[in-house]
């Protein structure tokens, strides 16, 4: 077992030996390490002023990923290498994202400056070439800048990106890579004592083991929810078990009825695996958060706190997703739908953890849709999340499965709903009137700061009408096709 937490920072190997479990890497950097280029904005993950870039190995490859200081804990860099604002310059050389923010005039404050070149630095390493406006845009998703306006950082983001990397990190990459696969190792990490510790398992069996030992402690994957407990609520988090060094907990699996994925698959990696199952969700999982909050949060983690207002479960639950768990030695699944008993109440034991899930593709006679509704397009929480698949015959909704998120204290089936639905032919819309009024037999929400009760049944029955309308129109576009091939068959 290890007793200190290890991350590379300008090719020096940090070492924690004494850690609170709840200090954030922000104040670890301000305040031990003295980089105040890192700035303390909204605290919760949102504005991107705290952002700063981590070098992480995964499949063998160096990744560098943008993350929220702020809700990112200390413990959880261990392995990684860390870079800020202040590491980019080479002597009085700017970066060449830098240079372009200069060039370009893309900074007047300067408070969120610092955060915007780091997410174009992971994206000047990472992103694809050519990089497109759009992928400039999604990257700036969780970066909030009032001063500047967004169109000369775009055109910074496109002059310094529009080539491969050649800055001193893309030529040092071999050796970064090196070195950190040097700080791997199969340790279990624990740093305190039996009463406040950061501990990181090293393999499922010792996170069973250590959990169930401590079924008081709270389990972290990315943070970006338990980050806010801490910044935010105050809690005294006494005992942290961080699940990022839990070997093969982050195993992503393609088949081709399918994805599997583990707790820890993060949901930038889940974002292409799902985009193959449906474009829908492809769709959803760019909305989902910011850049950020994609590189750090985890398939895993969204489910096991449970939100009423999660993107990703009612589109698993409409999909109808199996979750795995584990408790000690014993191991069981059960439907995602019957994860979710009470608000803020999962059917998980003492001790007991997810382990991973799997999700199965629709088949050739099924339609799927799913639909976000938010104040803003980028980085917010849904108002209303609905997702909708049907069992077709012809012309006809042989079964439906049909999920929301936002309309009640959990992600809830709308099982009316779904009986209304079966038998129903989809191009007679005179016939769907009783499986929209059914939505309000299934779900009576409540007006809170996103939405009012009433704007949230009218929308999800807006949302409901808007998926008949697209898989029936597709449907019908789908019989006129194989009517013609038939027809030049027979011609």
């Amino acid at each position: 077992m290890r007793n200190s937490v290890r991350y590379l920072r300008n090719n020096v190997v940090e070492i924690i030996e004494d850690l609170d479990p709840r200090q954030t890497l922000l104040d670890h950097l301000r305040l031990s390490k003295q980089a105040v280029g890192t700035k303390e904005g909204c605290n919760e993950g949102d504005c991107g002023a705290c952002t700063v870039v981590l070098g992480r190995i995964r499949d063998g490859e160096l990744h560098y990923e943008p993350v929220n200081a702020c809700i990112t804990l200390t413990g959880m860099v261990d392995g990684c290498e860390v870079i800020t604002v202040e590491d980019l310059a080479e002597g009085e050389t700017l970066h060449p994202v830098q240079q372009a923010m200069v060039d370009h005039h893309g900074s007047q404050c300067g408070f969120c400056t610092p955060g915007i070149v780091m997410s174009l630095f992971a994206l000047y390493q990472d992103g694809a070439r050519p990089v497109t406006r759009q992928a400039i845009t999604d990257q700036l998703s969780g970066n909030l800048c009032r001063c500047t306006g967004y169109r000369p950082i775009i055109d910074a983001a496109q002059s310094a990106c529009a080539a491969a990397p050649a800055d001193r990190f893309a030529r040092a990459r071999a050796g970064k890579r090196q070195a950190l696969l040097n700080l791997q190792d199969e340790m279990d990490v624990f740093v305190g004592d039996e009463q406040r510790f950061f501990a990181a398992p090293a393999s499922v069996d010792a996170l069973a083991r250590l959990y169930l030992q401590h079924p008081d402690a709270t389990l972290v994957a990315g943070a970006t929810d338990v980050g806010l407990w801490i910044t935010k609520q105050l809690r005294d988090l006494k005992k942290i078990i961080w699940l990022g060094r839990v070997a093969k907990l982050d195993r992503l699996t393609l088949a081709e009825d399918g994805v599997s994925m583990g707790a820890t698959v993060t949901h930038a990696r889940a974002l292409p695996a799902l985009a193959a199952i449906d474009p829908d969700l492809g769709e959803m999982m760019r909305r989902f958060g910011s850049t950020q909050v994609r590189a750090s949060g985890t398939v895993g983690g969204n489910i096991a706190n449970g939100s009423p207002i999660g993107d990703l479960a009612p589109a698993l639950i409409a999909l109808g997703a199996r979750l795995y768990l584990r408790r000690g030695e014993e191991g069981r699944a059960l439907l995602l739908e019957d994860f979710f008993i009470g608000y803020g109440k999962q059917d998980r034991q003492p001790g007991e953890f997810v382990v991973g899930l799997a999700v199965v593709k629709p088949g050739a006679d099924e339609a799927f849709r799913c639909y976000k509704i938010s104040k803003r397009f980028d980085e917010d929480i849904s108002a209303v999340m609905g997702a909708f698949k049907f069992t077709l015959a012809g012309g006809r909704i042989a079964s439906a499965r049909v999920a929301f998120g936002g309309m009640a204290a959990t992600p809830r089936r709308g099982l009316h709903t779904e009986e209304a639905l079966a038998g129903i032919e989809l191009d007679d819309s005179s016939n769907w009137g009783r499986a929209l009024d059914a939505l309000a037999v299934d779900y009576q929400p409540i007006s809170d700061m996103r939405a009012s009760a009433d704007y949230r049944n009218e929308v999800a029955r807006a949302l409901l009408m808007k998926a008949l309308v697209e898989i029936a129109g597709a449907e019908s576009s789908e019989t006129r096709l194989i009517g013609r091939r038939e027809r030049a068959d027979a011609a």
